[in-house]
């Protein structure tokens, strides 16, 4: 019905207490969601999805949820929720207010993917040559191989021959930053990524990783968690990584990370974790260093290298203009939410 609103009572689907309104009437409910039909001449349904969703009543329902014996929301929790309404006709006002700020994230979220999947497009066909930057193509003849074809001009060689393992424990327990390998971005912070300290109080085994220096967590490389440090001189990463370093003149270290993070390089790396001696779910230096690299000269993938910045650099633009919308509408639905800035609205 148009005055139904969504909300998420378990975990299953995200967040606890997540709200929506009504796609459609025939959209199908899930047991993890819980669906609250609106007295329809005293509340937007918009207006309402907006208010639960914002921090302060985000915090209540947390609360209610922590006080609950088990985890999630029920009935008669929801049926007890006490909300502040302003007249129908200023909330129906406040909902198009946020909605004009929605549509413009959405937009931008959109063109985002966009950018994002041409530019996955992009680095699959720079980085085993399909489409060679003008400067550098040669010719058109190609040499296949297990996982991909390159163009006949390039190299092709185990990772062991262009890079060597790196082993360097924090025996002194200096306290250097603790990093961690996302699948998606490579090394984050670790207090950052997570929010609160994961790794052990005694760093004397953990392994040094200093710039420019590759390393992977031999149990999740599968899922594409390998990362090129460059955040720090020098960081401290957990025991269970495999750290590495190409030889400079050999490999550009951006133009290793774009190869690194693709899809064909997850699905070898899924591969051959489930071939790997080890039988234990990781690929230790011993399998990983037989993997073979794509490799044209040195100038040609630092050019490749400089385009697929040149276009990460847009996305990261967009990352910057989201966030900024996001927090803007954050700050106006404080205000609009809590009376403390009032509008105008037509009664009706």
């Amino acid at each position: 019905m148009p005055h139904d609103v969504l909300i998420s009572i378990t975990a299953e689907l995200g967040k606890i207490g997540f709200v929506r309104v009504l796609p459609t009437p025939e959209s199908y409910i899930s047991q993890h969601v819980c669906l609250v039909r609106l007295e329809e001449r005293e509340i937007d349904p918009e207006f309402v999805a907006h208010l639960l969703s914002s921090t302060p009543e985000r915090r209540r329902i947390n609360r209610l949820n922590d006080a609950g014996a088990k985890s999630g929301l029920n009935l008669q929790t929801i049926a007890r929720f006490q909300v502040v309404l302003p007249p129908l006709s200023e909330q129906r006002k406040i909902a198009e207010i946020l909605r004009t700020w929605d549509e413009a994230i959405k937009k931008l979220e959109a063109l985002r993917a966009a950018k994002q999947s041409r530019q996955r497009a992009l680095t699959h066909s720079l980085v085993f040559g399909a489409r060679q930057l003008n400067r550098f193509r040669k010719a058109v003849e190609a040499k296949s191989y297990r996982w991909f074809t390159l163009p006949a001009s390039w190299g092709c060689k185990s990772i062991g021959k262009l890079a060597k393992e790196i082993s360097e424990r924090n025996a002194s327990g200096d306290q250097h930053e603790v990093l961690s390998c996302s699948k998606h971005d490579g090394f984050v912070r670790s207090l950052d990524y997570f929010k609160k300290q994961v790794f052990s109080a005694d760093l004397s085994a953990y392994k040094k990783i200093r710039r420019d220096d590759f390393g992977f967590p031999s149990n999740h490389v599968e899922e594409g968690s390998i990362g090129l440090q460059n955040l720090t001189d020098v960081g401290l990463v957990s025991p269970i990584y495999t750290v590495f370093r190409f030889a400079p003149d050999l490999v550009d270290g951006n133009y290793a990370f774009a190869v690194l993070k693709t899809a064909t390089y997850r699905h070898i790396f899924e591969v051959s974790t489930s071939a790997s001696v080890d039988r234990r779910g990781s690929l230790r230096w011993t399998e990983f260093s037989k993997l073979p690299f794509p490799v044209p000269l040195l100038p040609e993938q630092k050019a490749i290298a400089e385009v697929l910045q040149v276009a990460g650099d847009e996305i990261k633009g967009l990352d910057v203009e989201i966030e900024i919308l996001q927090r803007q509408k954050r700050g106006l639905m404080q205000k609009l939410l809590t009376g403390e800035w009032r509008v105008k609205a037509e009664a009706g």
